[in-house]
């Protein structure tokens, strides 16, 4: 599956965006999904996960309430709404696919998933 990440851009504190990933293939709904952040100088950190139907959803701790993950099999595309954006969270943001279930690995971890889009940069200013 090839992925492709946007949305991104330049807001200001307090502001929302929504964030979109397309995927290639017919086979979306087989996917995992997940998107993690990268800000400058930082490891690539965890921000929200979907499973494939859909019907449960993880967040990493500090971003519960604000930012809401998504998806629409029908259309391909997985979604990251977020409000009240700061300053801190800016970042390049990726979306990844995992097309398994990895026993003993954290849907949390890179390590999960096996597909990786771009990245679309989100600057928050204060």
């Amino acid at each position: 599956v090839q992925l492709q990440a946007s949305g991104g851009g330049l807001v200001q504190a307090g502001d929302s965006l929504r964030l979109s990933c397309a995927a290639s293939g017919r086979t979306f709904m087989s996917y995992f999904m997940g998107w993690f952040r990268q800000a400058p100088g930082k490891e690539r950190e965890f921000v929200a996960a979907i499973t494939r139907g859909g019907g449960s959803t993880h967040y990493a701790d500090s971003l519960k309430g604000r930012f809401t993950i998504s998806r629409d099999n029908a259309k391909n595309a997985v979604y990251l709404q977020m409000n009240n954006l700061k300053p801190e969270d800016t970042a390049v943001y990726y979306c990844a696919a995992a097309a398994k279930v990895s026993v003993g690995v954290l849907v949390t971890t890179t390590a999960y998933y096996d597909y990786w889009g771009r990245g679309t940069l989100v600057t928050v200013s204060s």
